[in-house]
């Protein structure tokens, strides 16, 4: 009974020491975990910020902080442990599965039964070179030890691929996301990532990576096959039905039922996890494939994107370049000797000239610039955090050395480096074809003929376009160029009765409805030019796009016919009441994307009874008209247009000027003051303002053509009852849209309540309902030039 009593002491003493050893051990693993976990990611963010100048990506700061802190001596002894090791590699395993499902989430698999587009074009030649290129030179590098085919093919396609996610959102931080190269560029990047991807696991389903790529049996292969088959024909008919009951039952603006949740969450883990349970399939292509083949719309996926991706961003990628750090070891890549070296420049050259290569063949043959296709094979080399993941993971099953590892880590981020030099090269190209001459009134020379496009949404416009026209006309000599444009949504019925020629009537519509529009548009105008028609000189033109692309027509059509001013219509129209009703909301996105892109002035046209007028005559006066004059190149572009109304006789204009009265006291009496500018530009700003008015008051009111008031005023408040006491006084207000004023505190607070902003401050309140219902209101936008691409909220072609 003693003996067994000590033998239980003792198991018990060396149980009791085994826990302690364990439980310390874990504590420790934990708390270098967490300590490693902080400082990664707070040095990430600090590193970021020192390179964000530069315009480098986040992951170049993530590898430096990985790099550097796995390689501090403390660090790196716990590191060495064997608990700490198995949890950055389960870690590293599981996120990289989230990277790989959520991409293939975003990418819609109804590529494959499209007809090929020009991305698809660039995407497979780009891959097609490269995968010849390195394939015939590879061979030669000996990257993995022992000569190997089968990996030569395996690193010819990584090199092939195109890291997706990375380079959209690099196109998007470095701000030419909407621009045509930038669109294209990131389509194009999209189906190279599916393809090598795809290739990828076509490979892994006949060779097994793991016993130096040996050729799998058959009855395995048809294993991984089967299970693949099945686990893709439930992603894509079986989740679609579980996704739609739940986003019923979950209707946007309600919160999430947390056991629909946890059903889907579960359903979509069982469904990636079937071929890598069951066949042994790799665990992060399958997750790809499965998420590749469900549905991406609807509240499930959309939370699972969004989710994903932030646990990617904030927590997955600094501790993956953490993981990274803690399995390589610098002096493993043997600086000293030539071949690692020649490794790493011929791997960086081959990825780049294949690339390179491929899109401008394919690019000569769809048009594009050379430089342009040139600059699409360098964005579409970029490798992000697969090609990282896969190059350590060589080098952990000895399939190749560390040396070469190293060499490949070096390569992917050589290859990420120069992408913003190539954007900036993209930008700047932009820039200087952009156009450098200001399409302004403004700046009109007086002996030049000013071009007008004056677009119409339809018969009811052209009364107060012909009025316009009239009253726009200036003297015989040099008179006026207008494009009469017809802006036409197409539709699908309209579509089918398109027929193309060559020229400006590069388009046809022989739709009956449109023609007959067309046609009686036409015939007034016509009349009017026939009665009375000196020094306007007219031509007929056509816009019809989608109502999402119909700027873009305008606007080419301004650019090419190199015109000042672009007159559009307002959304809304008069009724019999005299009210607007509330109009065609397409037509208003119509024109705020053509306040936008326009390559000229642009101006917007109210008509609350210019279009009732029968004809403006210039024997007597038949219109009143106003222009009101704060400050700011919007309003000085007003001022240019009203020194052509002016010279009407049919017109009596006034002038009416709001100062700010910044002397004003608190016994009510008011002294004129000039508003004190904060800065240089604003100083120059108000000079502009009154050289601008010292011009037109010498050449119109000094002579006596056009009368002049000036309101001084204290506030917005004051700006607004000055707008109110018109009412009634004037049948035309002259307006500028509000862009560049100093004197911002006339009308500070007005943009809170703006009902349409596209009008400006002054012009949305003297187009409101309550204001008078017989003045029509012009707001005009001055031209800004476009060599100022500021990228991201600019849209702008260069291929």
């Amino acid at each position: 009974m003693g003996l067994l009593d000590e033998n239980t002491a003792a198991l018990q003493q060396i149980v009791d020491s085994r826990c302690t050893t364990v439980l310390t051990m874990n504590v420790k693993t934990i708390a270098v975990y967490v300590l490693g976990f902080f400082f990664t990611v707070f040095l990430c963010n600090g590193v970021y910020t020192l390179f964000r100048p530069l315009s480098q990506p986040r992951i170049l700061s993530e590898f430096i902080v990985g790099l550097f802190l796995t390689h501090v001596p403390f660090i790196r002894k716990e590191i060495n442990s064997e608990e700490l090791n198995k949890t950055l590699n389960y870690l590293a395993d599981f996120g990289m599965v989230c990277h790989m499902f959520v991409l293939g989430l975003e990418i819609d698999h109804c590529i494959f039964f499209q007809p090929p587009t020009g991305e698809t074009k660039v995407a497979c030649t780009g891959m097609i070179s490269t995968f010849i290129l390195s394939f015939a030179v590879t061979s030669f590098l000996q990257v993995p030890d022992v000569q190997n085919t089968e990996f030569n093919l395996s690193l010819s396609v990584i090199l092939s691929g195109t890291a997706s996610p990375l380079l959209t959102r690099l196109i998007t931080d470095l701000k030419i996301g909407k621009s045509d190269i930038g669109r294209f560029v990131v389509s194009t990047g999209v189906q190279s990532d599916m393809i090598s991807t795809l290739l990828l696991a076509i490979g892994f389903l006949i060779f097994d990576p793991m016993k130096h790529f040996e050729l799998r049996k058959s009855q395995v292969i048809i294993a991984m096959l089967s299970t693949l088959a099945v686990e893709m024909l439930m992603a894509a008919k079986l989740t679609p039905l579980l996704m739609n009951w739940v986003n019923n039952e979950n209707p946007e603006g309600k919160p999430m039922k947390g056991s629909h949740l946890i059903l889907s969450v579960a359903f979509v883990v069982f469904v990636c996890g079937c071929s890598p349970t069951i066949a042994g399939f790799n665990s992060m292509l399958s997750a790809f494939l499965a998420g590749l083949f469900m549905p991406r719309e609807g509240r499930i996926s959309k939370m699972m994107i969004a989710k994903i991706n932030y646990f990617l961003t904030t927590i997955f990628y600094p501790l993956l370049f953490f993981w990274v750090g803690a399995e390589v070891h610098l002096t493993g890549f043997e600086g000293n000797h030539f071949r690692p070296w020649t490794r790493l420049c011929f791997l960086l050259l081959i990825a780049t000239v294949g690339k390179v290569v491929g899109t401008m063949v394919t690019g000569v043959m769809l048009g594009f610039h050379w430089l342009e296709s040139g600059s699409i094979g360098l964005l579409l080399n970029i490798k992000g955090h697969l090609q990282v993941y896969l190059a350590i993971i060589a080098a952990k099953n000895k399939i190749v050395s560390t040396s070469s590892s190293m060499a490949m880590l070096v390569g992917i981020f050589l290859t990420i480096i120069f992408e913003p030099l190539v954007v900036a090269q993209i930008i700047e190209r932009a820039r200087k074809r952009s156009p450098t001459q200001r399409m302004a009134l403004q700046w009109l020379d007086p002996t030049n003929e000013l071009r007008i496009l004056l677009c119409l949404q339809g018969p009811q416009n052209v009364t107060s376009a012909i009025n316009f026209m009239e009253i726009s006309r200036g003297t015989p000599d040099p008179g006026i160029m207008v494009y009469v444009t017809d802006m036409i949504e197409l539709t699908d019925r309209i579509a089918s009765t398109v027929a193309h020629g060559e020229g400006m009537d590069a388009v046809t519509v022989t739709d009956q409805g449109v023609m007959d529009m067309r046609e009686q548009i036409t015939k007034e105008i016509q009349t009017y030019l026939d009665e009375d028609g000196e020094g306007i000189n007219l031509r007929r033109t056509l816009a019809l796009a989608t109502i999402n692309n119909l700027h873009q027509d305008i606007s080419i059509l301004a650019e090419d016919l190199l015109v000042s001013l672009l007159v559009v219509p307002f959304h809304k129209h008069q009724q019999a009441d005299g009210k607007l009703n509330i109009g065609h909301s397409g037509f208003r996105h119509v024109n705020r994307k053509v306040l936008r892109h326009a390559p000229c002035s642009v101006g917007i046209l109210v008509d609350r009874g210019l279009g009732s007028i029968n004809r403006i005559s210039r024997s007597g006066v038949s219109l009143y008209a106003a222009v009101i004059f704060i400050g700011g190149k919007d309003d000085r572009e007003a001022l240019a247009y009203a020194g052509r109304v002016a010279l009407h006789h049919g017109v009596k204009l006034t002038v009416t000027r709001f100062l700010l009265d910044a002397n004003s006291d608190n016994n009510g009496s008011s002294r004129p003051g000039r508003p004190r500018a904060n800065t240089s530009e604003q100083e120059e700003e108000m000079k502009l303002d009154d050289e601008c008015f010292a011009e037109f008051y010498d050449k119109h009111v000094a002579r006596g053509r056009v009368a002049y008031m000036e309101k001084y005023l204290v506030n917005s408040g004051q700006t607004f009852s000055a707008l109110r006491s018109m009412e009634g006084q004037y049948g035309l207000f002259i307006v500028g849209r509000g862009g560049g004023r100093v004197n911002s505190v006339l009308t500070a607070g007005m943009n809170d309540w703006e009902e349409c902003p596209e009008l400006g401050p002054i012009g949305d309140i003297l187009s409101a309902s309550d204001f008078s219902t017989t003045a029509s209101i012009l707001i005009i936008q001055q031209h800004s030039l476009k060599g100022e691409l500021a990228g991201l909220d600019d849209e702008f072609s260069i291929m």
